[in-house]
């Protein structure tokens, strides 16, 4: 099975957390990184799985009800480019 990277962001670090939480409990998807911009204002939040999995997590994130995000994706099947930008994160999760 196929690799992808799911992206989500969303305004404010209380709701990137919760919708990160509610991404991961949904589909069987791992965080591997956040960035915050404007002091915690747009959070970026990236998760990992196969295609399917990410798809249903993105889907899960744009139907919270807490807050909407502001943009949100899935990039199936990653070049080794943007896969070693991702894991240069400095919040890159550690496991």
């Amino acid at each position: 099975m196929a690799k992808a990277y799911g992206f989500v962001e969303i305004s404010g670090v209380t709701a990137a957390v919760t919708v990160l939480d509610m991404m991961c409990k949904t589909a069987g998807v791992t965080p591997v990184t956040w960035e915050k911009k404007w002091g915690g204002r747009l959070v970026t939040i990236i998760v990992e799985g196969e295609v399917a999995a990410v798809q249903e997590a993105v889907q899960a994130a744009n139907a919270n009800n807490f807050r909407k995000p502001a943009a949100a994706g899935v990039l199936a099947s990653p070049h080794p480019e943007i896969v070693r930008m991702v894991g240069k994160s400095n919040n890159a999760v550690k496991g």
